[in-house]
């Protein structure tokens, strides 16, 4: 019996799925977990509890809810949210907690450390400029911060990479994850470049490099008494979440682009040459000869994940209480009765780059209700997500094809927003996402599928376009949302002061 694994580890859950030679799923199941704000703009995981717990938890229960056995598993692959900064002592063990992605914006030092270090030129060796979604200047900061901490780093990891060596003893970082190290990454010569930097970080300090599809090793006898997996499986090397989401979303040719409806909004669009813009990043997708261009926001299910839990905090930010939510949207009408909303919860990344940025509502009245607040978190991640579509057409990128993404694609009033706004018909693909791409990955290595060729695999279950009846109204609103956002900048910097 070909069985393959496929376990992601996202921001605020861990999914897993058994999916059979054919592409069947065989069994799926997700296990939630918490993000850590330890202080304003640090977000962090525990990565005990939340990364390598969460890979045992969901494949033991993936196991004993099917009627595969671990015998009957022939490759495993994982993804995770990335790019993260993890350091951990010899032994695999962490020395902190792990620094999330872009949407932890503590590194604004060192980027500006960096830049003035590097210089213009060299600064882009990574194929784009330093941003909170940078892992180089996190790995500045601890050194800066937490000089004990450094000093008993044996290496840095990001989330797939901790899962992977603890599963294989091998540290290893596929490459689409490591460009996003930057400036630590050179795409010139796909391989870790260190000069400049102003801080002491080694080479050695910075996990090998390999291609997703790759084979990393094979589960040691430690990993498979604590997971209950067969002792020599092929573990492969792994990719980032939105990557791995890309491929079982079937984004694989030129012109394809991914938009992820997440926690936050990711795009990525499929090129079949490398492209450096600014404010853009460039990285190698999955294989050799494969690039990609990448774009992402800081918060956009987070907004409505806040949203909800404010109106039923005892609910625990179940499934129902955001059904609700799209709900009280759907029943205000477009432009939430001239309520406006920004999403920046935690900052912005694509396009604006704004650490500082912060959430905000305009035009509240007493005739307002729970259903036009909602609809206004809804447009404002829409207008976000608009934002960063706009930075791929104005390199001479515009999508050719959107596959729409993620959990946040069952709240239809924020995927048919996005639309209107954007001007852009997305095809919805609807299944476990990111574990599905890395079940894909695991089952080239099995020989049992063609990653260039995956269509037979994934088949869009809905298509929502554009609304020309709506054009005139989000224009409008989109001319009143850039001006809010520029508008509350000196105020919401006032605010900082006092907090």
């Amino acid at each position: 019996m070909n069985v393959v694994l496929g376990v992601d580890i996202g921001t605020y859950e861990a999914k897993g799925v058994l999916v059979g030679a054919d592409g069947t799923i065989l069994a799926q199941q997700k296990r939630p977990h918490r993000v850590t704000v330890p202080a304003p703009g640090f977000m962090e995981h525990d990565p005990e509890q939340v990364w390598w717990q969460g890979f045992v938890a969901v494949t033991a229960a993936l196991i004993a809810g099917s009627p595969v056995s671990a015998q009957d598993i022939t490759a495993i692959a994982v993804s995770g949210i990335g790019p993260c900064v993890l350091p951990i002592d010899a032994e695999g063990n962490p020395l902190r907690g792990a620094i999330l992605y872009g949407v932890d914006v503590r590194a604004e030092q060192q980027i500006a450390q960096l830049n003035d270090a590097l210089g213009p030129t060299e600064v882009l060796r990574s194929g784009t400029e330093l941003t909170s979604q940078s892992a180089g200047p996190k790995i500045n900061w601890i050194e800066q911060h937490e000089p004990d901490v450094f000093a008993r780093t044996t290496r840095f990891v990001t989330c797939q990479t901790f899962v992977t060596g603890r599963l294989t003893g091998r540290w290893i970082i596929d490459h689409c994850t490591a460009a996003y190290y930057h400036p630590f990454y050179d795409q010139r010569t796909r391989s870790w470049n260190l000069d400049g930097n102003p801080g002491t970080l080694r080479p050695d300090q910075l996990p090998e490099l390999g291609w997703s599809p790759d084979v990393a090793g094979e589960v040691t006898p430690q990993a498979a008494a604590e997971t209950g997996l067969r002792p020599g499986t092929p573990v492969l090397v792994g990719a980032p979440d939105a990557a791995a989401e890309a491929l079982s979303a079937g984004v694989t040719r030129p012109g394809d682009m991914m938009l992820m409806y997440g926690s936050s909004h990711f795009l990525i669009e499929v090129l079949d040459t490398p492209h450096n813009a600014p404010g853009l990043w460039p990285a190698p997708f999955l294989f050799p000869d494969s690039y990609l261009l990448a774009a992402g926001t800081a918060t956009a299910g987070s907004f409505t994940r806040w949203y909800a839990d404010l109106l039923v905090p005892e609910a625990g930010g179940s499934e129902e209480l955001y059904g609700e939510l799209a709900g009280l949207a759907a029943k205000s009408q477009p432009g939430a009765r001239g309520l406006l909303a920004l999403p920046y919860l935690s900052g912005e990344r694509t396009p604006l780059y704004d650490a500082g940025a912060r959430g905000a509502f305009l035009g509240l009245s007493l005739e307002h209700n729970r259903g036009d607040l909602a609809r206004a978190v809804v447009e404002s991640i829409a207008h976000s997500a608009a934002a960063a579509l706009r930075s791929f057409e104005a390199e001479g990128l515009p999508p050719q094809r959107i596959r729409a993404i993620g959990g946040g694609t069952k709240n239809r009033v924020w995927v048919q927003a996005v639309a209107d706004i954007s001007g852009y018909p997305q095809e919805i693909v609807s299944g476990p996402g990111a574990a599905y791409g890395d079940a894909m990955l695991a089952a080239s290595a099995a020989g049992l599928v063609d990653l260039q060729d995956v269509g037979h695999w994934v088949l869009p279950t809905a298509t929502l376009e554009p609304r020309p009846e709506h054009k005139a109204l989000y224009q409008r609103q989109r001319e009143l949302f850039d001006e809010f956002y520029q508008a509350t900048r000196p105020i919401l910097a006032g605010l900082t002061e006092l907090r």
